[in-house]
């Protein structure tokens, strides 16, 4: 699941489609492309089961397939989430770590969420040059979203039959709530399984599946061939180095402070030493939360 650019929508509607499959019990799993751990836990979270990064950069592009293969086992539908535009990177070389290339290495279907606000048949020009654009991603359908009344829903729709892509659903203005716990709180609403991270997942998957046309988007995934060469296996990874134990990794914890800007200095202060340094600071006459002037901005 893609779109044109970041903001149309896609994280919103790729958790509630997968919420949605879940409801309806059937099995399913998450993966976001890149190495957006956020999204990647909600769309755990919707699933059921963990959500996993598909990162070409991070683990090289010849192990995304065998990677993709073993988080998909024993799910009926998988539901890829794309980073930024489909054929957008955050390095510049689309062809090594976007969202198209780990389509055409996994030969998966497309699925592209547009924001429609402010669009009439112009979406078809859209549509049809990112169909055009690459030969070998397969765009299989469009949703649209935030769409502004029913009139203009059908004229959208004239708009992909003229071009023959199918509409696989449309959400209305206000159908997709915002609820997804801000950014800013990372992995936390998802680790602790807040009510408010399980209550946005379930809201997610109610307008999703009012909204969009479930059966043809099974049917999309279902289209998809199998995936080429072996899955990836912990055993392989590990090869023949016998281990005792199971590996400890250690992860920063604890609720994030805001950076505190001074001029043109940004400097982070935590616990005593903020306090302490505010204190010496006062008696020095240096600018209020520095220890000491930080060369930059200078005493005040």
């Amino acid at each position: 699941m893609s779109a044109p650019s970041s903001g149309h929508g896609k994280t919103a509607i790729a958790v509630g489609l997968l919420a949605a499959l879940s409801g309806r019990g059937i099995p399913t799993a998450g993966f976001k492309v890149g190495p957006d751990h956020t999204d990647a836990a909600y769309l755990g979270l919707a699933a059921g089961r963990p959500g996993r990064n598909l990162d070409p950069r991070l683990v090289g592009a010849q192990r995304v397939a065998p990677l993709f293969a073993h988080g998909a086992s024993g799910a009926q539908v998988t539901v890829i989430e794309g980073a930024m535009g489909l054929f957008d990177s955050l390095t510049g070389q689309p062809e090594v770590d976007g969202t198209a290339s780990v389509a055409a290495a996994l030969r998966a279907p497309v699925v592209l969420v547009v924001d429609v606000a402010a669009m009439g048949h112009s979406l078809a020009a859209l549509v049809h040059g990112f169909r055009m654009f690459d030969e070998m991603v397969h765009l299989g359908g469009v949703i649209l979203n935030r769409v502004a009344s029913e009139r203009h829903e059908q004229m959208l729709r004239s708009a992909m039959d003229d071009i023959g892509m199918p509409v696989l659903g449309a959400l209305h203005r206000g159908d997709l709530p915002n609820v997804l716990p801000a950014r800013s709180h990372g992995l936390v609403p998802v680790a602790h399984r807040t009510v408010e991270a399980g209550r946005a997942v379930r809201r997610l998957g109610e307008a999703v599946a009012s909204a969009l046309d479930m059966e043809r988007l099974m049917a999309l995934a279902a289209s998809a061939p199998p995936i080429p060469g072996p899955l990836w296996t912990p055993a392989e990874a590990a090869g023949d180095v016998p281990f005792d134990q199971r590996p400890l990794i250690a992860l920063a914890g604890g609720q994030g402070r805001p950076l505190h800007l001074r001029g043109d200095c940004r400097v982070a202060h935590r616990g005593r030493r903020r306090r302490r340094g505010r204190r010496s600071a006062a008696r020095r006459g240096t600018p209020s939360g520095h220890a000491r002037p930080c060369g930059r901005c200078g005493p005040s």
